[in-house]
């Protein structure tokens, strides 16, 4: 593995690999949504079957000898086999935990289970380091996991797909969101909105304690209007965590929908691995 300088800055960068085959294509769209934050040029996912599929029959899709003319041009779209790349990282998914931000960058990010970073470690200056930890009101070896949250978001083009909202509706059924903690869940776009209620998606997150609401932007960023309040806690998957990106002073951490969803039935910044956990064992003791 070598390291590049700055991220993806300047270069194009293409995501292959086993684990990016088997995600879906909404999960697809999350992870090149998020190149910008590798500050990369563009990122992109050579289509296969799966893109196709999800693609057939779509308004503004190619149909009948058109269609067959699209995928085959499509197929074309990805790297020639013996391809050399200015850089290439590998990552063994195997080994990743769910991701949770501690800082006020999306890059600045950890396991749930881990903790809070040094200033070398983190690659930042003593001075920047100070400045984030301050701005999250945290310390340098405290555990990310258990740390009280007083609101959870659920949102954004990024992480409020149909797929995003029946994992997290997964997680919500049967519980209810933790006592003082305000949860809020938006819809990705007004068809998202549509199919889950047609699921009924919109009745497990209004039983669990969520509010359900009008799709749009909603608090991926403060314009000025609602927010979630000075120094508030936020548990988002929204795709960014500036300063005050939710409010003024708001400290948001950016995670998954799964992770949202634990964290708000909890209270505190939750792996919903351990939720499983505990149901799986509440499933042996009947």
């Amino acid at each position: 593995m070598r390291t590049v300088p700055w991220g993806g800055n300047g270069y194009a960068v293409e995501f292959a690999g086993s684990a990016v085959r088997a995600l879906d294509v909404e999960g697809r769209l999350t992870l090149c949504n998020m190149a910008t934050e590798f500050s990369a040029v563009t990122g992109f996912i050579a289509p296969d079957e799966k893109t196709f599929e999800y693609l057939k029959g779509r308004d503004c899709a190619p149909r009948g000898a058109m269609w067959e003319q699209a995928v085959r041009e499509w197929r074309e779209l990805c790297s020639d086999d013996g391809a050399r790349f200015d850089h290439e990282i590998t990552v063994n998914v195997d080994e990743l935990a769910p991701m949770v931000t501690w800082g006020t960058s999306p890059q600045q990010a950890m396991p749930v289970t881990g903790r809070v970073p040094e200033a070398a470690a983190a690659g930042s200056s003593v001075e920047a380091h100070s400045r984030t930890l301050d701005y999250m009101g945290l310390e340098a070896g405290q555990a990310l996991a258990e740390l009280p949250i007083g609101a959870a978001f659920l949102g954004s083009c990024t992480n409020s797909r149909i797929s995003d909202l029946r994992r997290a509706a997964a997680i919500l059924r049967g519980r209810r969101v933790a006592s003082g903690v305000r949860a809020i869940c938006v819809p990705g776009s007004m068809s998202v909105k549509r199919q889950a209620e047609a699921e009924g998606l919109d009745t497990v997150f209004r039983e669990a304690g969520f509010e359900w609401r009008e799709a749009g932007c909603s608090m991926c960023f403060f314009a000025g209007g609602e927010s979630f309040g000075h120094r508030q806690r936020v548990i988002s998957s929204t795709n960014r965590n500036f300063e005050s990106r939710q409010g003024p002073e708001t400290r948001t951490h950016i995670a998954s929908p799964e992770v949202v969803a634990a964290s708000a039935v909890t209270g505190r910044i939750t792996d919903p691995r351990s939720l499983a956990k505990v149901a799986d064992a509440a499933g042996e003791d009947r």
